[in-house]
């Protein structure tokens, strides 16, 4: 896989920047979002013509008071007990879109996992060390970065559980 490099087109993000920055390789790939569209992840999947288990939802928790990223696969669920045991913690709850936003420097729909504004603990479901190459968001509705899980774990400074619920 090439890396796009050097992007300065509206495909530039924060989310691309990090990535250029810690000399990864990604592909980015645009479509066409539609906003009445019920789950943007597997619009995502669908619009990209790849499996939805290899795309993958970025969401925000509470963990015992502190934030913490969860990325999941969009085909299911985060299961918020695995998350919090996942961090050592007691209880997990969904956070609020307005903090989420606030955190991330992103809108709900574009969450990405990388390039945020504040550096979060974060936790990426074990399933994606199956795949070559996932995707999550750009940063961006519409927009999808494909990466190696393994420089998404690494660049985002996540540890892998079982924090997804398949389904």
């Amino acid at each position: 896989m090439g890396t796009s490099r050097g992007l300065r087109t509206h495909a530039a993000t924060p989310a691309t920047t990090a990535l250029n920055r810690a000399g990864v390789a990604f592909r980015v790939h645009q479509y066409q979002h539609d906003p009445a569209a019920m789950s943007f992840g597997l619009e995502a999947a669908q619009a990209l013509g790849v499996s939805a288990e290899r795309v993958f939802k970025t969401l925000l928790a509470d963990v015992d008071g502190i934030l913490v990223v969860a990325v999941v696969p969009v085909v299911g669920s985060l299961d918020l007990k695995a998350l919090a045991t996942a961090r050592g913690g007691k209880r997990a709850g969904m956070a609020a879109s307005a903090a989420a936003e606030r955190a991330t420097g992103y809108v709900i729909g574009g969450i990405s996992p990388l390039g945020q504004r504040r550096k979060l603990p974060t936790v990426v479901d074990l399933s994606a060390t199956g795949f070559d190459t996932v995707y999550v968001s750009a940063g961006r509705r519409g927009l999808d970065l494909e990466l190696s899980p393994m420089d998404l774990i690494r660049v985002t400074g996540a540890t892998t559980a079982r924090i997804g619920r398949h389904g």
